[in-house]
Order: C-alpha cells, then structure tokens, then sequence
C-alpha cells in the first residue's frame, strides 16, 4: 500500500466523497421501493416489470461489483471509483427521463454498472487513506453515514412524490447529479500514490459468466411460466464462473479467500441478513400503500427510525467491535432483525400500520443499528491490504445477490399467495380498496415478512459461528 496515499489534511473530504458517493449507490435500492407503486402507474408497467425495474440495477452491480474491485486495485482505486461516478449520473438521467418500463430497466442496468465501479472503491478508499490506528472509526462513520442515508432513502422518496406526484419520483434520480458531481469535486486531486498495478489483467471473461449466470437465474425466478431450461442454464453458466475462477491466473474473485473462516462466515451473513432486509423493505412500502391506505410521506415513518438508529448506534457498535469482537454483535443484531420481522409476519394482514408496523420496523432498526459497522469491519480485518479491494467487491455482491434473488423469489411467492381470489382483484400491488384484496395482500406481505424473519434468524446463528474477541 501506498504511504503517500494521501495526505492527512485531505482524508475527511475524501471520507465524505466516499460518503456521498457510496450513499448514492445505496439509497437507489431503498427509494425504489419506496417509488415503485408510483413509477408502476406513470409507466403502465407489471410486478414482473416492477421486480425488473429493480433487479436491472441489482444485477449489473452484483455482476460486476466484483470487477468494479479488482480494476481498482489495477487502475487505481480513486480512478475507477470517479468512473463509476460519471456512469452513474449518466444513468440517472436516463431514469429521469424514461417513458416506459423497458427504458426505465435499461436505465436501471447502467446505474447497475457505475455503482459496480464506485461502491467497493469508496471502502477500499476509506481503508487506504486511514492509518490502522484509525481505520475502524473511519470505517464505522462510513458505515453509520453510508447506511443512514440508505434507510433515509424512502423519507426523501415518500417527500419526493408526495409533493411532486409524477415528478416527484423523476426527482428523485435527477438529485444523484448535484451528489455526484460534489463527490467528484471533494475527491480531485486529493489521492496521490494511486497507479494500481500495472499489468495485471481484469478478468472479463469472469464478469460475462457472472453477468449470464445472475441474469439467467434472476428471469427464472421472476418468470410466471415453466423455465426449466433456462435455470439449467444459469446453473452451468454459475458453475463455469467458479470454474475459471479457480483456474484463470488474473480472477475477479479469489476462490481462496472463503479459505478464510473469518471470510466465509461473515459473507454468509450478509446473505442472509441482506435477504431479509431488501425483501422486506421492497415489498413493505408495496403492501402499504396498495392496501393499507397509507400513502407514500406516512410510509416513510417505518423507515426513518432505521435511518435515525443506524446512523446513532454504529460508530459506538464499531467501538464495541473492536473490544468484544464482531460475532456478539451481528448476532445480536441479527436476531433482533429476525424478532421484528417475525412480529410483522404475525400483524401483516390486520394492516395496523401505527400502532404494530412502525414500532417493529423500529425495532429492527436497533438490530442493523448493531450490525451494520461490525459486518464492515469483520470483513475488511480479514482482507490484507493488497486484496482491500477484491474483499470489499466480494462482500457488496454477496449483499446485491442477496437482493436481487430475494426481491424475484418472494415476488414470485406474494403473487402466489395473493392469488386468483375473486373476480376483480387487481393483483399484488395494485391500489385497491375491496376487502378480499386488502386480506390478500396483507397474507402475501405476511408470507415475505416470515421468511425474512427466518433469514434473519439464520444470520444470527451464523454469527455465533465467528465470534471471537479481537485483541
């Protein structure tokens, strides 16, 4: 690594650029949620539409978040990192612009690609710029102010499109260029001692089979109809990833790293919480609004207290990380998330959206709030400093995986709990206020709730796995 990274008087405008950056790339997950019930009625588009709008973005980012962290550490971490900055703004204009569903997808993807390129950047900045006496605190501001934004996300959104109908979700993409370009500008000229590695080459081929793989299975989970074919193919196109990867002398992803118990243990973690958590989140602000009665700016009340604790509790969670260890706490955490989503799946279809749904979505707020630093810096402690980047890459796609797989699999498992239930019924997240479909939904939203309660409990049990005391 570098010494001369950068200097120390430039380290906390570059923490905020990785900030801001990073929270761009977050919170386009969580304010779609948020967006979707009314991007579905200005575009005329479907549920497998609507899943597509998201898993677009998901699967570029999952697909390549993983070269997005290896052609840093070639090119030049900040290098790659503005990149991913430029492509970014770039999509979301396009997404201000889009005038039907396919468009909004293709603006999606490549939203999907500059995240790919500037999220893994912004913590592998944060770890080279930070001295290690340093770096667990630095990490745990970008955690908290990271994480924080991603759950403010839906209040901005609910905000955006209450006041603005359809406008008010075309401005929520169109702020991403004021926050890109002052990243930008708070990054230039700051990072010295950055070439990367010249010569090492960038596993393309790896990101091809990655991509096909992820979108093959991602079609066969969100299709309606039988796609037998297609899930094989996506299972020899996942299995020839591994297989190049483990073979090719430049891979996007090293196989042996889950050597690592540490590694492997922590990544499983992130699986399942992260599964719980976008699962939740995509679908919750869905059932609210199409069948609760609660529109977009009061949905945003289950959402703030996430955004209020993260940001509270994780510079002191990254404290305790680094006293206790950071199994106790994801544990921890982890089965908080797992007891609030359990209550969620016991309310779903009374719809009591006060009194029941925002005190348990505080509630899984205190748990993230213990997690979110302790998972970032488990798994940054297991990586050397030359693999910083390639760790960061693995982990952000364990999560996007994570999401893309749960918002397509417990679509397609709402839907089906929804049901054909009597003539009329409009179908799963679609406004309509007749009995039958109220029911319906709150069934289909209580399904998802329960099988993200379990998620989050194996999360928790996995975390007992790498507990240990960090001295």
């Amino acid at each position: 690594m570098p010494v001369s990274f950068c200097a120390p008087g430039d380290r906390p405008a570059i923490l905020a650029a990785t900030i801001l950056a990073s929270s761009m790339g977050f919170i386009d997950s969580s304010v779609t949620s948020i967006a979707i019930p009314a991007i579905r009625s200005a575009l005329d588009a479907s549920l497998v539409q609507a899943q597509w709008i998201n898993a677009a973005y998901l699967l570029a980012l999952s697909s390549l978040v993983l070269t997005g962290g290896a052609m840093g550490d070639r090119f030049g971490t900040s290098r790659v990192f503005v990149l991913g900055i430029w492509i970014f703004i770039a999509g979301s204009i396009a997404c201000t612009f889009a005038f039907d569903p396919n468009q909004m997808i293709a603006a999606r993807a490549v939203k999907g690609v500059g995240a790919a390129l500037m999220v893994p950047g912004s913590m592998a900045i944060v770890s080279r710029a930070y001295p290690k006496a340093e770096r667990g605190r630095a990490l745990g501001l970008w955690a908290a102010a990271s994480t924080a934004t991603t759950a403010f996300g839906p209040v901005l959104g609910g905000l955006l499109i209450t006041w603005g109908g359809e406008a008010g979700w075309r401005m929520i993409f169109g702020l991403n260029l004021p926050l890109g370009l002052l990243a930008i500008w708070l990054i230039r000229g700051r990072v010295t001692g950055d070439a990367g590695q010249p010569g090492v080459r960038v596993d393309l081929i790896g990101a091809a089979l990655a991509s096909a793989g992820l979108g093959l299975m991602a079609y066969t989970l969100t299709t309606a109809g039988p796609a037998f074919g297609i899930g094989i193919a996506a299972v020899v196109m996942l299995v020839l990833f591994l297989w190049w990867e483990a073979r090719t002398p430049a891979p996007m992803i090293r196989l042996g790293l889950f050597a690592n118990r540490g590694f492997a243990v922590t990544n499983m973690v992130t699986f399942a919480l992260y599964f719980a958590l976008n699962g939740v989140m995509f679908y919750l602000p869905m059932t609210a609004i199409s069948a609760w009665g609660v529109n977009a700016i009061e949905v945003t009340a289950a959402f703030l207290p996430i955004s209020l604790l993260i940001g509270g509790m994780s510079a002191q969670a990254g404290r305790w990380a680094d006293q206790f260890g950071p199994g106790p706490l994801m544990a921890g955490g982890s089965a908080l998330v797992a007891l609030a989503y359990g209550g969620l799946a016991l309310v779903a279809t009374g719809g009591a959206f006060w009194t029941h749904v925002v005190p348990l979505m505080a509630l899984a707020g205190v748990g993230l709030g213990l997690v979110v630093a302790p998972l970032t810096t488990a798994v940054m402690a297991e990586a050397t400093d030359g693999e910083q980047g390639a760790a960061s890459g693995i982990n952000n796609a364990v999560a996007r995986v994570a999401g893309l797989i749960a918002v397509a699999v417990l679509g397609t498992i709402a839907a089906a709990v929804y049901g054909p239930i009597s003539p009329g019924t409009p179908g799963f997240g679609l406004t309509n206020a007749g009995q039958a479909h109220v029911l319906a939904t709150g069934a289909a939203f209580g399904r998802v709730a329960a099988i993200g309660a379990v998620l989050a409990a194996c999360a928790a049990g996995l975390a007992l796995l790498s507990a240990r005391r960090v001295r």
